[in-house]
C-alpha cells in the first residue's frame, strides 16, 4: 500500500532509530511546476487553491482491505491523504478543517467521497477533493492568486511507466510530455502572460537515496515521522468535521 500513512521506514543502526513516512511527495512526485509557481511567488498573494485526485471506480475493488470497513480504511485515507500531504508540503499546517465525507457507491461499506477544507491565515484556503464517481477528470491542481491563476492536470508518468514494466534507469524517466504541462495565466513585471510551463523530471529513487544517506552518511532524512503524523492530524480532524458538521481547529 503506496498510502503516506501505511508506510514507515524503521531501521535500527548503531543504536540509533530512524523513523520516515514513505512520502507520497516522494514516491507520487508533487509536480514540480506547482511548486515553483508557489515558492516563486508566481500569482502574487494566493487566495485558493484546490487538489484533485479523482477516479471512475463504480465495482468495489478486488483489493478487499480496501472494502472493509476498518480503521485506516476509506478514500480520505487512500487518495485523501496524497492530497493533504502535498498541501502540507506546499503550504504548512492549516489553522482549522471542515470536511464533507461520504460514501456514493451503492455496494460501498467505506466512504468513497470527500471534500475538506484547509483554512490558513490571510483568508487563503485549501479544497481538497477526491471521489470514485468523476468519469471525466477535472484539473488535478488549480491555484488562484491576487495576480493570475495557474492550472495543471494530474499526471504520474513514472507510475504508468513501472505499470508497463519499465525500469526506472532510462534518460527520459520522470520527463512528463509535452502536452501535460502547466497552464500559467499571470501579470508579470506589469505584462499580462498566458504561458504553459514544463515540471522538471521527477524521480521515485530520490526519496530511497535519502533513505540511504541518512543511514549511511548521517545526512537529514528525506521525510521525517512529524510529517507523516501532520497528515494523521488532518485525517483525524476531517473525520471529526464530518461527524460534528463544524469546522475543527487544529
Amino acid at each position: 500500500m503506496k498510502n503516506l500513512i501505511a508506510l514507515f521506514v524503521v531501521v535500527l543502526l548503531m543504536n540509533t532509530t530512524f523513523v520516515s513516512a514513505n512520502n507520497s511527495n516522494a514516491i507520487e512526485d508533487l509536480p514540480k511546476a506547482v511548486k515553483k509557481v508557489v515558492d516563486e511567488k508566481l500569482l502574487g498573494d494566493l487566495i485558493e487553491a484546490e487538489f484533485h485526485y479523482d477516479r471512475y471506480t463504480e465495482q468495489l475493488s478486488y483489493k478487499v482491505h480496501k472494502e472493509t470497513p476498518t480503521p485506516g480504511v476509506g478514500i480520505v485515507y487512500d487518495l485523501g491523504s496524497h492530497l493533504i500531504d502535498q498541501a502540507l508540503t506546499l503550504f504548512g499546517m492549516p489553522h482549522s478543517v471542515f470536511a464533507d465525507i461520504d460514501t456514493l457507491r451503492p455496494s460501498s461499506k467505506v466512504d468513497d467521497y470527500m471534500e475538506i477544507l484547509m483554512f490558513y491565515n490571510n483568508h487563503f484556503r485549501v479544497r481538497i477533493h477526491s471521489s470514485l464517481l468523476v468519469r471525466e477528470q477535472l484539473p488535478a491542481y488549480i491555484l488562484h492568486g491576487k495576480k493570475g491563476s495557474f492550472i495543471k492536470a494530474k499526471t504520474d508518468v513514472q507510475e504508468v511507466a513501472l505499470q508497463e514494466g519499465k525500469v526506472p534507469n532510462a534518460a527520459d524517466w520522470g520527463q512528463e510530455p509535452e502536452n501535460e504541462k502547466g497552464l500559467l495565466h499571470t501579470d508579470k513585471d506589469g505584462k499580462i502572460i498566458k504561458e504553459y510551463i514544463p515540471s522538471s523530471q521527477g524521480n521515485y529513487m530520490e526519496y530511497y537515496d535519502g533513505i540511504y544517506k541518512a543511514l549511511r552518511l548521517q545526512q537529514p532524512l528525506p521525510v521525517t515521522a512529524q510529517e507523516g503524523l501532520n497528515v494523521i492530524r488532518i485525517i483525524t480532524a476531517a473525520h471529526k468535521s464530518n461527524i460534528q458538521k463544524t469546522v475543527i481547529k487544529m
